[in-house]
């Protein structure tokens, strides 16, 4: 993932490294799905509606077995289906997404559509906490919280920055679970990189309303000069950067 950002100068790996735990326990632990059948009509569905966190999602996508990891070297070449938001054209990915403060409407009707059909499939959406600026994401779960969508679940990528600045700057959002419950989900809090805590709260079974997570995250986990730096919003690594990130991240794994 850091070497694909850095190879084409392209952006956004600080808000590819605080979701990369949350995509790892939903694809290694929860979601239905199968890699040689993307289109299987009973799989679990995702939308990772903050798009701009494609590089994370493309390398999931591979490492899962979507699609030969080779073709992650042409992200962000002209003409590859890996853009730098996330495309539908990309085996596995259920909606192409980038305009934020869409994608938890989509989920939303994909679980009333599944509720409908009587379709066991379940629906999620990953957003960030700077997207729930935007007006759509409340109309959504006022839609869902109405309806009783229990086969839906919000991940929301809590990691307290935005384009500009940080939440609580530009549009604080707190007190955040309040405001879910107060449109009829069931909200909880969770340290987004702890793949035990993540796997345990998904693994609940689901009650009689929506359920969001507000995963707590890190900008740039995992990369002590990217953490919690605005810079690494927009940011792309030079080569000394990309060699002393690829190192601290190899002694952590």
């Amino acid at each position: 993932m850091l070497a694909m950002v850095h190879r084409v100068n392209a952006s956004h790996v600080g808000s590819c490294f605080s979701v990369a735990d949350m995509l790892a326990v939903l694809y290694g632990a929860i979601l239905r799905v199968e890699p040689a059948r993307p289109d299987h009509p009973l799989r679990d569905r995702l939308v990772v509606s903050k798009g701009h966190a494609a590089a994370a999602i493309y390398a999931v996508l591979a490492e899962c077995g979507f699609f030969d990891r080779t073709q992650l070297d042409s992200f962000c070449a002209n003409g590859s289906p890996l853009t730098g938001h996330v495309s539908h054209l990309v085996p596995g990915v259920e909606f192409s997404t980038g305009s934020l403060g869409h994608g938890l409407s989509l989920a939303g009707g994909m679980a009333l559509a599944a509720r409908i059909d009587e379709a066991p499939w379940r629906s999620f959406a990953v957003l960030s906490d700077g997207e729930c600026d935007e007006g759509s994401v409340w109309e959504a779960a006022l839609f869902a919280g109405h309806h009783r969508l229990n086969g839906l679940t919000a991940l929301i990528d809590c990691n307290g920055i935005q384009s500009f600045g940080r939440i609580s700057e530009v549009l604080d959002l707190e007190p955040f679970a309040d405001k879910w419950r107060s449109f009829g989900w069931d909200a909880r809090e969770v340290d987004g990189h702890d793949h035990d805590a993540l796997r345990a709260v998904l693994s609940d079974p689901p009650g009689d309303a929506p359920r969001v997570l507000l995963c707590r995250t890190i900008k740039g986990k995992g990369v002590r000069f990217m953490e919690d730096q605005l810079t690494w919003h927009y940011k792309s690594p030079n080569r000394e950067q990309l060699t002393e990130a690829l190192a601290e991240l190899e002694r952590a794994r």
